[in-house]
C-alpha cells in the first residue's frame, strides 16, 4: 500500500508524509526539505562543538547532530542544546542508556541505529521517553549493522533485507503508539541506497532522511552524494538530507545547499552560472568566479536572515552568470536575473539577455554586486 504523498520536482502526483518536528524544525508534511550535518569534533569538548554548530549555522544548515558515546558525552548534550541556536540530534550507538539520557539533556532527536542498539525491547525504551518528552527518534538501518537473521535470510545486506530491517523496527514503534519518526536506509553503494529509499516511500508515511553513507572524500563524495540525493528529491522522496563527507561539515552544508538549489528546490540563494572558459577567454574567469562566489555566501546569508525577497525559482533566489566571452553570453545566458560578459579589459553588464552598460573590468564585480543588491531590495 502506497502511504507517501510528497510532491515530486516532475511529478505532478501529490505526495505527502506524516510532518514531525525536529526542535522548531518542521520535516516532511510539505515542509521545505532541510539540510543537515553532523559536527566532527569531539562531543565532550563542549566550546569545540559550539564553534563548529555556528559555523554550520551559518553556512546554512537547518539542525546539527552531535555523536554520543558515552554518558560525559551524553551529559555535554544539555550545554549543547542550552547554547546551540539550531536544534540538536544525538547520534547513538550500541548502548540505549545514552539515548534515553541525552533526551532528558534535551536532544530535539535521537538517531538510532537498531541494528546495534540491543533489540526491540530497547528501542521501544527509548521511544517511551521521546514520547514523554515530545521529542523525535530517526530510526536510521544502514547496510553495514543489520541484524544478523535478516542478514542470512538474505544472503547479505541487499535492498529487501535494509527494507525488511526498517519495516521490523517502525512496527515496533507503531505497536506502543509512537509516531515522531524519521526514517533512513542509507549504504555507501549509490544504486542500493535509491532503490532501498523508493521501496521504503511506498511502504512507510514517515518522513525520510536521505543521504548516502559514507560518501568518501570532498571530490567523490559530492558525486555520489548528488546523484543518490538527486534522484530520489527529483522523484519526490526525502524530506531531510546530509551529505555525509570526509571533510569540514560546513562542506556537507553548502554541498547540500547546492543539490537543493540545483533541483530548484532551495529556499534563498545566488544562482551562479558561469561557462567552462576556452581559448576565447581573455580574463582569469576561475579567478573571477572564485571572487564572487565568498560575495555570493555573503549575500546568501542575508538572505536566509531575511526570505522574504523574490518568489520564481525560490524565495529571493537571483541567477547571476558569469562568462569569459561574447559567445556565451549574454545570448547564451539570457536565462539569467543578471550577469557579465567580459571582453578584453572590459565588461558588459546584462539583464535578461539585454546588453545594460560596458564597464570597466576592475569596477565589473563591484557593479554586479551593486545591481544583485539592487534586485534583492
Amino acid at each position: 500500500m502506497r502511504h507517501k504523498e510528497v510532491q515530486g520536482a516532475w511529478d505532478d502526483v501529490p505526495r505527502r508524509t506524516i510532518q514531525v518536528m525536529v526542535g522548531n524544525v518542521p520535516v516532511g508534511g510539505g515542509a521545505p526539505i532541510s539540510v543537515q550535518t553532523m559536527t566532527k569534533v569531539d562531543t565532550r569538548d563542549v566550546p569545540s562543538v559550539l564553534r563548529e554548530i555556528e559555523r554550520v549555522r551559518e553556512a546554512g544548515a537547518d539542525m546539527v547532530r552531535v555523536a554520543v558515546r558515552d554518558r560525559e558525552a551524553a551529559r555535554a548534550v544539555e550545554e549543547i542544546k542550552r547554547k546551540a541556536d539550531i536544534p540538536i540530534i544525538a547520534d547513538v550507538h550500541y548502548d540505549y542508556r545514552l539515548a534515553v539520557e541525552s533526551l532528558e539533556r534535551g536532544a530535539d532527536k535521537v538517531r538510532v541505529n537498531p541494528g546495534n542498539i540491543g533489540g526491540t525491547s530497547r528501542l521501544q525504551e527509548v521511544a517511551r521517553v521521546a514520547k514523554r518528552l515530545g521529542r523525535a527518534l530517526r530510526v536510521g538501518v544502514n547496510s553495514g549493522s543489520l541484524e544478523r537473521d535478516v542478514l542470512e535470510e538474505y544472503g547479505g545486506p541487499s535492498v529487501q533485507a535494509m527494507v525488511k530491517s526498517l519495516g521490523r523496527h517502525v512496527r515496533a514503534l507503531e505497536d506502543i503508539g509512537f509516531h515522531d519518526i524519521v526514517l533512513s536506509l542509507k549504504s555507501s553503494d549509490v544504486r542500493t541506497t535509491i532503490e532501498a529509499y523508493r521501496k521504503a516511500s511506498l511502504e512507510y508515511p514517515y518522513p525520510l532522511h536521505v543521504g548516502v553513507t559514507e560518501a568518501g572524500p570532498l571530490r567523490v563524495g559530492l558525486v555520489k552524494s548528488a546523484i543518490g540525493i538527486g534522484v530520489l528529491l527529483l522523484e519526490g522522496i526525502g524530506d531531510t538530507i546530509r551529505v555525509s563527507l570526509t571533510g569540514d561539515p560546513v562542506e556537507e552544508v553548502k554541498a547540500g545547499r547546492l543539490i537543493l538549489q540545483a533541483l530548484n528546490l532551495s529556499g534563498p540563494a545566488i544562482d551562479i552560472i558561469s561557462c567552462p572558459t576556452c581559448g576565447r577567454c581573455q580574463v582569469d574567469l576561475v579567478g573571477i568566479v572564485r571572487d564572487f562566489e565568498a560575495e555570493a555566501e555573503r549575500l546568501e546569508a542575508s538572505l536566509r536572515e531575511d526570505p522574504s525577497g523574490r518568489g520564481g525559482r525560490g524565495p529571493g533566489t537571483v541567477r547571476v552568470a558569469l562568462m569569459g566571452c561574447e559567445v556565451n553570453g549574454p545570448g547564451e545566458a539570457s536565462g539569467a536575473d543578471v550577469g557579465l560578459a567580459f571582453g578584453r579589459n572590459k565588461a558588459a553588464l546584462f539583464k535578461k539577455g539585454q546588453l545594460v552598460k560596458t564597464v570597466n573590468y576592475d569596477e565589473a564585480l563591484k557593479t554586479l554586486i551593486e545591481e544583485i543588491e539592487g534586485i534583492l531590495a
